[in-house]
């Protein structure tokens, strides 16, 4: 079989740093090809050159065997590559059918003819089994729906190599499912796929070859039917790496956070939170486990002081009502927060990791005195986290916007955990993070716990949930429908109570 892409040697350097060392990989018709690696490892960098966002230092790409040089990405639609980006690429406000055939729009007359685009729609969407209503705004839509909007817009160009990265990085577990459903239906039907991405779980489930990337070169390449999730661990990181959080048992104490009858309005102003009650004790890992979209963001957002509340009462530390409270005076009283969208609200794209590492911290007498910034502690304090938490960075003068996403992540905790917090608000602290890298993170959560801090853990993982938590709380329709001890749940039983079964 003729290979539809090969990729022959292929290197690219950013200034000193090697992203792409000497690559090669090949992906067949209808053939599901995986891309593992540590963040940083080079796997978004391969696939921008592919689509040509990138041009390669050296090294050849092939498609159905013409070396000619991809230009941009144009170039590679018109020779049948599409591409689905880690970040959306959707116009919120328009609809999914606008959205799909922005800048290849039908036209009737002078005129778009909406009425070929929702067909096209409704074409694609029932040859890979997709219900999605072309008329409705992308804003109005769940993150899994929108993704599928995505793909829709890259097969309405006809493609026969469909490259996804991060696919699932913010999809819920039954989403997740559906997504790899999907991606095994393009498949049969002679779709290529390369997908990123780091939940080893999907990449035995759905590819049939592996490569795996580590400091820009290629670590290995197996097939998935001879792999298992400790191998390909192995494989990212060069070293074992243990896939189960390991934790002696809880020893809870006083009550560090304390919400009853909290009511919150979403963006929408539809109640999303409505009259929640849950407590969280110093030295334990409180989970919460649900359904994105069942009012998870706006309790996290109501604790942090990021999100007015309509009604209830939040007390910290047994006395503190935070209730009103701004999100740098809850900070100060010793609750650290590792936020859901860490671009958005965790870090400062254009500042240095020096001022990241402080941004709620620079006025503490040990960076700041009389007003008058330390920069030799500033700097000191981010190269020792730098170190800790095992940033891969040039130096503390390397923006937050240079770093990959996972070490973007690890920024935020190293900054939210280094002011050893007596309460712990940690929303989706690994997400889009490799195998290495979730290790840690969950360590340094436990390390917490086991120094006395009390943590709110809200994830999407309802692996993460069950495996790092003391407690388990269900939420669903912005209220907590069940409260169980995490050794020995019942998945399939959480599972039911998510969806609002019983």
């Amino acid at each position: 079989m003729n290979a539809l892409i090969e990729v022959k040697g292929v290197s690219k350097a950013f200034g000193n740093v090697e992203a792409n060392k000497n690559l090669s990989m090949y992906v067949n018709p209808g053939e599901i090809v995986a891309l593992l690696g540590e963040n940083g490892a080079g796997k978004s960098t391969l696939v921008k050159q592919i689509f040509g966002l990138i041009t390669p230092d050296s090294g050849t790409i092939s498609v159905k065997g013409d070396a000619t040089p991809i230009k941009d990405p144009s170039d590679a639609i018109a020779r049948g590559i599409g591409m689905v980006h880690q970040h959306f690429q959707l116009v919120p406000v328009m609809s999914v059918a606008e959205n799909i055939v922005l800048g290849n729009e039908p036209v009737k007359g002078l005129r778009l003819n909406l009425n070929d685009a929702r067909t096209l729609v409704r074409e694609i969407a029932s040859k890979i089994g997709m219900d999605v209503d072309p008329d409705i705004a992308i804003e109005d839509l769940p993150v899994g729906t929108q993704q599928r909007v995505e793909i829709l817009k890259a097969l309405s160009r006809k493609v026969d190599l469909l490259i996804l990265d991060e696919p699932t990085a913010v999809l819920t577990p039954q989403e997740t499912d559906e997504l790899l459903e999907v991606m095994r239906g393009l498949a049969r039907s002679g779709t290529a796929i390369v997908f990123i991405t780091h939940k080893l779980r999907e990449v035995l489930a759905v590819a049939d070859r592996i490569y795996v990337l580590r400091d820009g070169a290629l670590a290995g390449e197996v097939k998935a039917s001879e792999s298992s999730e400790a191998t390909l661990a192995t494989l990212m990181v060069g070293r074992e790496v243990v896939l189960q959080v390991h934790k002696s048992a809880a020893a809870p104490k006083s009550e560090v956070l304390s919400v009853k009858d909290l009511s919150v309005l979403d963006d929408r102003k539809l109640l999303a939170v409505n009259g929640l009650n849950l407590n969280v004790k110093a030295g334990e890992i409180v989970g919460v486990a649900g359904v994105e979209g069942n009012g998870q963001r706006e309790l996290v957002e109501a604790i942090a002081g990021m999100r007015k509340i309509e009604s209830g009462t939040i007390i910290a530390f047994g006395k503190e009502d935070i209730t009103k409270s701004n999100p740098f005076k809850i900070h100060a009283l010793g609750i650290g927060h590792i936020p859901e969208d860490r671009e958005k609200h965790g870090l400062v794209a254009s500042y240095s990791l020096s001022d990241n590492l402080v941004l709620n911290r620079f006025s503490e007498p040990e960076f700041a005195t009389r007003g008058v910034r330390n920069f030799k502690a500033i700097n000191e304090n981010a190269d020792s986290l730098i170190e800790k938490f095992d940033i891969r960075t040039s130096s503390h003068r390397a923006t937050a916007a240079s770093l990959s996403g996972g070490n973007k992540q690890k920024v935020v905790v190293a900054r939210e955990l280094s002011a050893e917090p007596g309460l712990l608000i940690a929303a989706q602290p690994t997400r889009g993070v490799d195998v290495g890298s979730i290790e840690f993170i969950h360590n340094q959560i436990v390390a917490a716990r086991d120094a006395g801090a009390g943590v709110l853990l809200v994830s999407a993982e309802l692996d993460e949930v069950l495996s790092l938590a003391d407690r388990l709380l269900v939420i669903h329709k912005g209220q907590i429908v069940a409260e169980m001890q995490s050794e020995g749940a019942d998945r399939v039983a959480i599972g039911r109570l998510m969806t609002g079964g019983h």
